[in-house]
């Protein structure tokens, strides 16, 4: 008697929303909390640390760097890992390791010191996100698939917020060293509770031929009621690639966008670590206290993350390219309106233009994240993700370098903000071509934005 076919795509697409999959959207979600704290905790204890230590503004943009390209190349190496090896051990392996590192950079006394252990940290950060959002893409229903993943993004723009509001309390009394101690315990809580109840994508489990016990057991946790007979033959609608992951990215009439996403988040990623690096240090030289100065970076996580929950329901129901391109273009006003002079003299309409910096430009790159995840097939998923991620990272490194040589020529603030503005225009471009493909690419994208 044949065995009864079980389409595994088929049966998480229909099933409800149950508590073991709103269970991975948590653990996730908590991992890019992890990493928008971190993002943002630099950027937050610069001002105190320039003063404690007595060095240039300028001093700091090494340490900047470093972090930033450790993500670069841990993005690069680590996501193409998850594909072969899995979702589970890269994920929680990464939250350690991390975790070890940030507890060390509190007890920096040099640039040098802060330096090495930014960069580390930096390489289990640049894996976190490509593989959370991977497997929280394939444990949620195809309908909600985007708006689930943005819900998961959101935890990396909520982690900045959080950050702030932590840093903002604790530096007074417990000084800068304190916020890595808090931003170290965090995740080192959050591996070991992932070690005991984080399960492995079951797309990955049928690549690798796990045995149907297993697989069968997981589908049942997602979908209880479903009739799923022991012994059933589980089929996917895909085929896993054959090849090297990173050279599958331009296959099958892929390339145009893998390289339009590139572009896009290597411009978008500048703009957000420019902006999360040395906006509490350009509005603490504007003559604002340290306080107001951390809670202007505040105001622009807190857009990122209304940012985040809107355009999320938007992109389902309207599509990526059109709710993106009106995004970059509000990118573009708010940026540059930030150091006008006319802005500046109102601490209320600078909170304004920052949050919708914020919103647009944090709040997109989840989009962004997003996007790439609906478009590459589950084989090539975290490989996708992490390279566009990873070739971002270079402008992510270039912006906190860039804003620290623009600083140190002394360029004024409204300058300094429409060259933010730049990066914001080049992103609109490419969302506009990426829309343009969309028309000449025989529906490929046009089924990925509609996921």
């Amino acid at each position: 008697m044949k065995a009864a076919q079980v389409n595994v795509g088929a049966l998480i697409d229909e099933s409800r929303l149950g508590p073991y999959q709103w269970w991975v959207i948590v653990l996730c979600a908590m991992c890019l909390v992890v990493d928008g704290f971190d993002v943002q905790a630099m950027g937050y204890v610069a001002p105190v640390v320039i003063r404690e230590w007595g060095i240039a503004k300028e001093t700091l943009s090494p340490v900047f760097g470093a972090g930033l390209f450790g993500m670069l190349v841990g993005s690069l190496t680590f996501s193409a890992l998850a594909d072969k090896l899995g979702r589970r051990p890269v994920l929680i392996g990464a939250t350690l390791f991390f975790s070890v590192c940030m507890l060390v950079t509190g007890f920096a006394n040099s640039i040098t010191e802060l330096v090495v252990w930014r960069f580390a940290a930096g390489l289990g950060l640049g894996c976190i996100m490509p593989n959370a959002m991977a497997l929280a893409g394939e444990y949620s229903p195809r309908r909600m698939r985007v708006s689930l993943m943005m819900i998961v993004s959101c935890g990396f723009t909520l982690g900045g917020v959080v950050g702030g509001l932590i840093t903002a309390a604790i530096i007074p009394s417990l000084g800068w060293r304190a916020v890595f101690y808090i931003g170290g315990a965090i995740p080192l809580v959050l591996g070991l509770l992932m070690w005991i109840s984080l399960p492995e994508s079951i797309q990955f489990l049928m690549f690798r031929k796990s045995d149907n016990a297993r697989i069968r057991k997981q589908l049942l946790r997602v979908a209880p009621g479903a009739d799923v007979p022991v012994g059933a033959q589980f089929v996917l609608d895909e085929q896993k690639a054959k090849g090297v992951p990173f050279i599958e990215l331009f296959k099958d009439g892929r390339a145009r966008v893998t390289l339009l996403l590139w572009v896009i988040n290597f411009a978008n990623l500048l703009d957000m670590y420019f902006l999360s690096n040395w906006l509490p240090t350009v509005i603490r030289d504007a003559g604002y206290s340290t306080q107001v100065a951390v809670m202007a970076g505040t105001a622009l996580w807190a857009g990122g993350v209304i940012g985040t929950l809107l355009l999320g329901r938007v992109i389902d129901r309207v599509g990526f390219t059109s709710v993106l391109a009106v995004t970059f273009l509000i990118a573009i006003a708010a940026t540059a309106a930030i150091g006008n002079p006319v802005v500046m003299v109102s601490m209320v309409a600078v909170f304004i233009a920052i949050f919708f910096a914020g919103f647009s430009i944090i709040g997109g790159q989840p989009a962004l994240n997003a996007l790439a995840a609906t478009y590459y097939p589950t084989s090539l998923r975290s490989t996708g993700i992490g390279w566009s991620l990873g070739v971002g990272r270079i402008g992510s490194v270039l912006g906190p370098v860039l804003g620290g040589a623009l600083m140190h020529l002394q360029w004024s603030s409204s300058s300094l903000f429409l060259a933010a503005a730049v990066p914001a225009c080049v992103s609109l471009i490419g969302v506009l071509a990426i829309a343009r493909s969309q028309r000449g690419d025989r529906g490929n994208l046009r089924t990925a934005t509609a996921g």
